[in-house]
């Protein structure tokens, strides 16, 4: 079944997440005796003119902790409304996808590399204003790596990237960034998505590692230019809660 939730539904199951994150956080803090970290719950929104996308996930370590190297279990779904088609009557296309992976992590202080690979599935509705639904789901292979370095004090790299069988998907974000006394990290983001029949690029800005009620936060924007439409603005807000 097709993940069918407007803007305002998104933006709502975005706050609903963040408060349920937001409350475990506090529980944790009060807990007089710390476990090892051991799992990473996440959750981002992206907005766009013409698309709205919200995603939550977990990556978990496997017989160990995270600051250990080793194996991880990686897990994720989200959802996306987004118009169809570029001139009027636009329509409106409904998506959901998950993901369920498995790899390892290499871990020296700081820094990691992760390596993924596992099962992609995506379900799609299209809604057009005369004439009938379109509904397909489609099953594929997806293979991911994740990147964090510390290369000197005060400077983090971060670097992302999958390749998808799901119409030959593959996509990439770099993204450095500079500590600033504040505590958090500032820099130029650069991402990159294409398939076989689409190209998006963006060029912003981010702010990474902002602490605020017991999460982690990134905010980022900035410029995108696509194959099917004029140039952009964008947003992403995500956030993250180790325990």
């Amino acid at each position: 079944m097709a993940y069918r939730v407007g803007k305002a539904g998104l933006a709502g199951l975005a706050m609903i997440f963040a408060a349920a994150l937001i409350s475990a956080a506090r529980a944790q803090e009060e807990d007089a005796e710390p476990t090892p970290l051991s799992m990473v719950i996440f959750g981002s929104m992206e907005a766009g003119p013409t698309k709205a996308f919200l995603s939550v996930g977990m990556k978990r370590a496997i017989g160990g902790g995270l600051s250990d190297s080793g194996f991880r279990l990686f897990v994720k779904a989200g959802g996306a409304q987004e118009q169809t088609r570029r001139h009027r009557p636009h329509g409106v296309t409904y998506k959901s996808e998950a993901q369920a992976l498995l790899g390892y992590e290499w871990r020296i202080g700081s820094s990691f590399l992760a390596l993924y690979a596992g099962s992609d599935t995506e379900t799609e509705q299209r809604v057009e204003a005369f004439g009938p639904s379109f509904t397909a789901t489609r099953y594929g292979a997806r293979v991911q790596a994740d990147l964090w370095i510390v290369p000197a004090p005060g400077m983090v790299v971060q670097a992302n990237a999958y390749l998808s069988s799901l119409n030959g998907r593959l996509w990439a974000r770099v993204a450095p960034g500079w500590q600033l006394p504040a505590g958090f990290y500032v820099g130029p983001e650069f991402e990159a998505y294409g398939d076989r029949n689409y190209r998006k690029y963006r060029l912003g800005l981010h702010l990474t590692g902002l602490r605020f009620l017991g999460l982690d936060w990134r905010l980022s924007g900035g410029l995108q230019q696509s194959s099917d439409r004029p140039s952009a603005y964008y947003g992403t807000l995500g956030l993250h809660w180790q325990r």
